[in-house]
């Protein structure tokens, strides 16, 4: 594990970013900039700016190789954010996230030696190799913003940003996260390998390169700091959600609960943070208003990571993802 200070960037002019046709700009320039170094996940790159916009967590599910953690690495450059790192690992301890107090000799005291989750975005590399315990150390780190250590509260920073990975192929030496941790993730997304004129693109721009790949090296730039995301993540705030798509967004999420596919339904936080993100994908739009589209486009990464499928619909070999997008399908959309 490392905590590291965001990747340093040639040259960044802020800007005063104050409206949703501001924040539509930004992002298309950080889809720019991210695209220099990353092929092939337009889609998970979108979803981790929405996750941005509205404060929310991303979990990243993918077969190794798929640009999980080089992704989260560009972001960081790209946003100008203090970039921290853990490597999860059966071993690890809440004490290696978090921190602790350690007795100063020289001084006869204690002072706080703080731990990689102290920073703006952090990567939660292969967040399944580690036991609940540990897991367990970042949840009022998501949910609050704020670390306990030895009942003293630290914040983090409104900014606080974990993009976790996780690899679905090897199931031996690891932990399935647990409901209440899945459920402080706003997103799960799962990637899939690219396709074969993607993979060329990538063979090509990565394969002429020696060593592990450096955003640098691909030419990614700051185009934001903290201050512009604050300003972006205001705007989004200001995006109007009608009564009838809030309507839509519980109608959905209680759809969830009703249907005898899932053993367990998605949280009343879940349609909460559904609203949330559907302000932001119409900010990224360019709209200060949400559509049923944007509930649409983000149902199945929001719900599918919060519900149970039911023995039944197991034995029948139905997939939560498939449940989700029918209920999308049925849960009549506002017009």
């Amino acid at each position: 594990m490392d905590n590291m200070d965001a990747m340093p960037a040639a040259t960044y002019a802020p800007d005063h970013t104050t409206g949703v046709g501001d924040v539509q700009g930004l992002v298309a320039r950080i889809r720019t900039e991210i695209g220099r170094a990353v092929m092939g996940q337009a889609a998970t790159v979108d979803l981790v700016i929405t996750a941005l916009l509205a404060g929310g967590h991303i979990l990243l599910e993918g077969p190794p190789g798929t640009a999980k953690t080089f992704l989260a690495q560009c972001f960081a450059r790209t946003l100008g954010l203090h970039f921290g790192r853990v490597q999860f690992t059966p071993d690890l301890m809440p004490g290696d996230i978090v921190g602790a107090n350690i007795f100063n000799f020289q001084t006869s005291a204690f002072s706080l030696t703080r731990g990689p989750i102290f920073c703006e975005l952090l990567l939660a590399d292969e967040i399944n190799r580690t036991p609940p315990k540990t897991q367990a150390a970042l949840l009022e780190a998501m949910q609050e913003r704020f670390v306990t250590i030895d009942g003293v509260r630290h914040g983090l920073g409104p900014r606080f940003t974990v993009i976790a990975t996780q690899n679905p192929i090897e199931q031996q030496g690891t932990y399935p996260l647990p409901e209440a941790q899945l459920d402080r993730f706003l997103f799960k997304q799962v990637l899939d390998y690219p396709s074969e004129a993607e993979e060329q693109a990538i063979v090509a721009g990565h394969g002429a390169r020696s060593g592990m790949p450096d955003p640098a090296s691909f030419g990614v730039q700051q185009v934001a700091d903290a201050a512009t995301i604050g300003r972006a993540v205001a705007a989004v705030g200001q995006v109007a959600l009608a009564a009838p798509v809030v309507a839509y967004i519980v109608a959905l999420v209680r759809a969830t609960r009703a249907t005898a596919d899932l053993e367990a339904g998605a949280s009343p936080r879940a349609a909460a943070m559904l609203a949330v993100a559907s302000r932001a994908r119409a900010a990224m739009d360019g709209r200060d208003y949400v559509v049923p589209d944007d509930v649409k486009a983000l149902a199945l990464p929001a719900l599918s990571h919060r519900v149970i499928l039911s023995p039944a619909a197991e034995i029948d070999g139905r997939k939560v993802a498939d449940v989700v997008a029918g209920l999308v399908a049925q849960v009549p959309a506002p017009r």
